[in-house]
């Protein structure tokens, strides 16, 4: 299902945000933040398309280029020397100034706050892969100067998109439980969601599929991914031993859609090796903490219990290929249940929901579980939507028992709760159900009765 040439930029939801920043007045050296490969610096380089100059620095390839920042931060001068190097004019206004893999040089990272107070014209971003490590060493380097910007995997509409399939897209954001999505049709966007979960939403891959079609060749292509990942582990900050994480990070995956529970994960080595290792993990952005709130009122991270965590990977593709399962049995599969127990579906509904988040901040994820003698209630996710809070209860098929999201509503005394599932929209007195594909639409679905976007 060729749509695309492989050379061609996929647009992304980031695309908005970068052109937003670039026409702001009072805008702020910005710094992208994210795991590795999911797409950063090929987003700068598509909107230095709309600059007349374009200069990337890359400190990983070009180390002889820290030297730059050894003597002095003065941005004046970092300027006049990348100009002559590169040959390229550095105008404000005019020229894109990128750092690439900017966790390499420390000083680079200090001189963000100097762009911003002495040349707060020129247009200047930086990005890099584990460079949340060197903002740890560097935590008060900009705060007030630069401004960040997350970025994630593709999304579902951002797959859809991709693919050249406008109208689903816009069908599934009108949708709501008086006007469904027609059966046949979401008959095929169910087809259409499971490829997306198989193959994930890493750019290369959902590059691949667009042009070629052939998901074999993406399944080889997140095996290379795998493996670059694994082969990171030696850089994170030499505190463990790489050994370490790769247990940590194999534990997360065989662990998922339950509580993470670092003894299990420690088979040969020191639980707290194993914690350690796991919020690395984090802050390399390939692993995504899901934790335990009492939702007792709004913000929901002020009543968390952080020894409650659930761990979900950043990518489904990346997930399904580290367990093998069957990507047929998936395609053909009427309920993900047979396939590791629905925890692809849970995992699937998180990462959509990050994805949902504004790019601006980094949102967090939170479930909640009771534990009483008479049984246990666990609700899969619950979030803040203005000053509402909602729970999400996540099932794998078409039906299954709603009665955690009643036992909290009830609790709560809430008024409405979700569910997410192969079902087509609809309602249950005071749940909704949504299907997985339309996760990225909760933004737009309204709660009344007559719920239909104007």
């Amino acid at each position: 299902m060729p749509v695309k040439n492989a050379n061609t930029y996929i647009s992304r939801d980031i695309d908005k945000a970068l052109q937003t920043w670039k026409s702001d007045l009072f805008r702020k050296p910005l710094l992208l933040r994210g795991a590795r490969q999911v797409g950063k610096s090929f987003a700068v380089r598509n909107l230095a398309r709309s600059f007349d100059h374009f200069i990337e620095v890359d400190f990983e390839a070009q180390r002889d280029l820290h030297s730059l920042f050894d003597s002095s931060l003065n941005p004046a001068s970092i300027c006049e020397q990348l100009s002559l190097i590169y040959e390229v004019p550095i105008v404000s206004g005019k020229t894109l100034l990128f750092f690439d893999e900017i966790q390499g040089c420390l000083n680079a990272i200090s001189s963000l706050r100097y762009f911003y107070e002495k040349m707060p014209d020129l247009h200047i971003i930086s990005a890099g892969s584990l460079l949340e490590f060197a903002l740890q060493d560097l935590s008060s380097f900009g705060v007030g100067r630069v401004r960040s910007l997350f970025v994630y995997p593709f999304s579902f509409t951002e797959f859809l998109l991709a693919c050249g399939q406008t109208q689903i897209a816009e069908l599934i954001k009108n949708a709501s439980a008086t006007h469904p999505i027609p059966d046949l049709v979401h008959k095929k966007i169910i087809t259409s969601y499971k490829r997306f979960m198989a193959i994930g939403g890493m750019p290369e891959v959902v590059a691949k599929y667009v042009t070629s079609g052939n998901m074999l060749d993406c399944m080889s292509i997140i095996d290379d991914l795998v493996i670059s990942y694994q082969d990171d582990f030696a850089k994170y900050k030499g505190l463990i031993l790489a050994q370490r994480i790769r247990e940590a990070f194999d534990a997360v995956v065989l662990q998922a859609g339950g509580k993470f529970v670092y003894a299990k994960a420690a088979l040969a080595s020191d639980p707290r090796q194993i914690r350690v290792a796991v919020d690395l993990l984090i802050l390399a952005g390939l692993v995504i903490p899901v934790t335990h709130t009492s939702a007792n009122g709004i913000p929901l991270g002020a009543e968390v219990d952080p020894k409650k965590r659930k761990m979900i990977l950043f990518d489904t593709g990346i997930f399904q290929r580290l367990l093998g399962l069957n990507i047929g049995e998936l395609m053909m599969s009427d309920s993900f249940e047979v396939i590791n127990k629905g925890a692809l579906a849970e995992m699937s509904v998180g990462l959509e929901l990050m994805k949902l988040s504004s790019p601006h901040r980094r949102d967090s994820l939170y479930y909640w579980h009771r534990e009483t003698a008479s049984g246990n209630a666990e609700v899969d996710y619950v979030i803040q939507k203005e000053e509402k809070i909602i729970p999400i209860e996540v099932k794998s098929g078409q039906r299954g028992s709603m009665q955690s999201l009643q036992v909290f509503l009830k609790e709560k005394k809430l008024d409405e709760g979700i569910r997410i599932s192969l079902e087509n929209f609809g309602k249950y007195q005071n749940i909704r159900t949504i299907p997985l594909y339309a996760v990225s639409g909760l933004a737009n679905q309204n709660s009344d009765n007559d719920a239909h976007p104007k």
